[in-house]
């Protein structure tokens, strides 16, 4: 299990325990936590599922592939480190990750 901690847009925090090999929008989908959508259930085909992984974590994650940043080029709310959460999978390593929210997923 990996601690995960979510903050909103509007700076409301959810921590919640991911298991290990599922992916990270899995688990916030599994605790209900607001701001992930994940219309398409995690088959990259909508792009809401978008989080932006704290600085300290980005260079611990394999990099985005041409389908993820092609799917998140066309999000309104982009950033550098913005990530599909249904592309990561949870690891022990992830413990203690932090990802903040957009605004909207659109």
């Amino acid at each position: 299990m990996a601690k995960i901690v979510f903050i909103e847009h509007n700076g409301t925090e959810h921590t919640l325990e991911a298991r290990v090999g599922q992916s990270i929008m899995q688990a916030a989908v599994d605790h209900s936590v607001p701001g992930i959508m994940a219309d398409c259930g995690g088959s990259m085909a909508c792009g809401s599922c978008q989080g932006y992984i704290d600085v300290r974590w980005v260079n611990k994650l394999p990099p985005r592939s041409k389908d993820e940043t092609a799917m998140l080029e066309a999000s309104s709310h982009m950033q550098e480190n913005s990530r599909l959460t249904c592309q990561l999978t949870v690891n022990d390593e992830m413990d203690g990750m932090i990802v903040r929210l957009p605004e909207s997923q659109y």
